[in-house]
């Protein structure tokens, strides 16, 4: 079984204007801290996508678990260490044909029914939200508040990580009820460096 870092990263391209930004920012993170991060570009061309993926391997490949959102496809080409999935994207099962037993797959779940289906497949960690309210989709699925991790905790021994709306404020708290890890956007953008060294100070 894997282990997860408390804080899982998620960079987000929708937040920078370009690919250098983006790869500033992971830097930042990995000197923080951080040893495992999600690259997420919802909106981008595969082509730039591949491109902004490259380079975050180029910079950071040796110091950092990298996780490609979505696009099995792009982990290979791009050399990632893993996918991560969500409800509508490609089945576990058939990315995990596509990227083989050795790399990391997540995936996303939102209620107990999906965690449950999650937790049958070949999935290494599971994640589960959004457990407050969060900016960083455009129509996120209801909010399944600390009870859903603990919820899903009892229902799982897969590594979980909880995702949205997790702050500095709140975190420790999801923590508490269960999860192993918590996934963070918004909450690392303003000094990126800083923001993930004070995260692992409060997630000893």
């Amino acid at each position: 079984m894997i282990q997860l870092p408390r804080l899982y990263p998620i960079v987000d391209a929708a937040f920078f204007a370009t690919t250098g930004e983006i790869v500033v920012f992971a830097e930042e993170l990995v000197a923080g801290g951080c040893t495992l991060l999600q690259y997420r570009n919802k909106s981008g061309n595969a082509r730039m996508m591949l491109e902004q993926a490259r380079e975050l391997k180029r910079r950071l490949g040796g110091t950092v678990k990298l996780i490609m959102n979505d696009r099995a496809d792009l982990c290979l080409v791009a050399e990632f260490d893993g996918v991560h999935v969500g409800q509508d994207d490609l089945s576990p099962e058939s990315v995990r044909r596509i990227i083989g037993a050795e790399r990391w797959l997540g995936v996303s779940t939102h209620n107990p029914e999906q965690l449950q289906e999650a937790d049958r497949t070949s999935a290494d960690y599971l994640a589960i939200g959004p457990v407050f309210s969060t900016s960083s989709k455009e129509k996120p699925d209801p909010v399944v508040g600390l009870e859903g991790v603990r919820r899903a905790r009892a229902l799982t021994r897969k590594p979980l990580v909880a995702i949205g709306g997790i702050t500095r404020a709140n975190a420790a708290s999801v923590i508490a009820v269960g999860a192993d890890s918590v996934a963070v956007i918004s909450d690392l953008l303003p000094d990126p460096r800083k923001s993930a060294e004070a995260f692992f100070r409060i997630l000893r």
